[in-house]
């Protein structure tokens, strides 16, 4: 069974966002066993799998990407579109595109803290388009 689903995420501010529950909203029953596979179709924000329980992670985790990817640092010649694209750029490479969860007994088999995290990098953005792939029996 290959079931697929693209839908858009709410719109959020910059930061990092626990999605795991408005995810599942959109996605039918999951098989007995396999795994789904999400995609985000944009290059300024992330998807990725960490800590779902303490918020401070969350903030902690804003503070190092900013660390790591300064705005306005010399040098960046895509400014056009601001003194955050650039830099969420770079932050969507380190981060990544993309994440896979295995499936078992029709739930996601996730560690007990971990959750789907939107790694929003830009000040302003609209809703992110997700693609869900679901492969299972």
């Amino acid at each position: 069974m290959v079931n697929q689903k693209e839908f858009t995420l709410k719109p959020r501010r910059r930061g990092f966002h626990l999605i795991t529950s408005e995810v599942m909203e959109h996605l039918t029953a999951l098989p007995r066993c396999g795994i789904l596979h999400l995609f985000i179709k944009h290059t300024s924000a992330a998807l990725a799998l960490n800590e779902n329980a303490d918020p401070d992670v969350r903030s902690d985790l804003e503070t190092i990407f900013n660390r790591l990817v300064p705005e306005n640092a010399l040098g960046y010649e895509h400014t056009l579109e601001g003194s955050d694209d650039m830099p969420a750029h770079a932050k969507n490479i380190i981060a990544g595109s993309s994440i896979t969860i295995p499936i078992t007994d029709g739930r996601l088999n996730m560690g007990i803290w971990q959750g789907v995290y939107l790694c929003e990098f830009r000040n302003d953005s609209g809703g992110r388009r997700i693609v869900a792939t679901v492969l299972g029996e």
